[in-house]
């Protein structure tokens, strides 16, 4: 046998498939491009007190609305003289815990809901597929802003509202997967067998879901993290003076003929951080897909 035979022989499957993702993914500038800038986010959450150049609450009154792009306060100072990069920095803690936090959430109560629904069929699965009808006839904005409303404001009342509104769509989701996979020949093959369903459902059916699963993640967190700024927006979330991209732009409503800088920068920031995961969400989607072809 030749070298190369050997090599080949050698090579292990999920190894070659593991090198295989990374080429398309790497063929994706856009793709890249939104997971750097989403981890970009992600630590920043997490090193806000080492990266932000002030306390998110640290008033300075003499420099109250400042411009922006000045020694002190690169982007500026608001109201009550808080420098609005550091909110801005701490405020991204709030986002990325509501849009990764409430999509676990979503997924640890969707994902075994469509398995079950999916998989086993019968009478259960017209029941959730109906009662997932009735929850997705309501935008999921509307669904959460409900929830958050019952159970009151808070980040984590809001972040328990977004994960809940989020479960219809991904039970949706995850029934479609089972359902196609059920029918799959190693599916069958191991009900021949004699397996038993959890070892089905573990060794089978839920592996081959993961990447849908994945890029449905990708999907959801954006969503999340829009939703977070319109419940901190209209109080039903973070509230003042704990910094959120929405409280800020509920505070720069009386100030937006006057320094609407204090509704640009944080909107912005919305803006970027939901668009990096869309990005990641779209490349994912296609590295994953097995009609691929590059």
């Amino acid at each position: 046998m030749s070298y190369v035979d050997t090599a080949a022989v050698g090579i292990n499957p999920r190894a070659r498939r593991r090198r295989l993702l990374r080429k398309r993914f790497m063929r994706r500038p856009l793709a890249i491009v939104g997971l750097l800038v989403a981890l970009f986010f992600i630590l920043t959450a997490i090193l806000a007190p080492v990266v932000a150049p002030y306390s998110a609450s640290a008033t300075d009154f003499n420099a109250t609305l400042a411009p922006p792009f000045s020694a002190h306060h690169l982007l500026g100072t608001d109201e009550l003289g808080r420098d609005q990069l550091s909110r801005i920095i701490w405020g991204s803690r709030a986002s990325i815990q509501a849009g990764v936090l409430s999509t676990a959430l979503a997924i640890l109560i969707a994902v075994p809901v469509g398995i079950v629904a999916g998989y086993y069929r019968g009478w259960i699965d017209p029941v959730i597929a109906r009662l997932t009808d009735v929850l997705l006839a309501f935008p999921f904005l509307i669904l959460a802003v409900g929830l958050a409303a019952i159970l009151g404001p808070s980040l984590t009342n809001a972040t328990l509202a977004l994960g809940l509104g989020a479960v219809p769509g991904l039970i949706r989701v995850a029934r479609g997967e089972a359902l196609a996979l059920r029918e799959e020949d190693y599916v069958r093959a191991a009900v021949a067998n004699g397996a038993s369903d959890v070892a089905i459902l573990g060794r089978h059916v839920l592996p081959n879901m993961t990447s849908t699963l994945i890029v449905q993640a990708t999907v959801t967190i954006p969503a999340a993290i829009i939703g977070e700024a319109v419940l901190s927006f209209l109080g039903l979330g973070v509230q003042p003076p704990t910094p959120s991209w929405g409280v800020m732009l509920a505070d720069a409503q009386s100030y937006v003929s006057q320094a609407p800088r204090l509704a640009i920068f944080p909107g912005i920031a919305i803006f970027v951080c939901s668009l990096s995961f869309n990005l990641l969400g779209d490349g994912l989607r296609d590295v994953l897909d097995p009609r691929t072809t590059r």
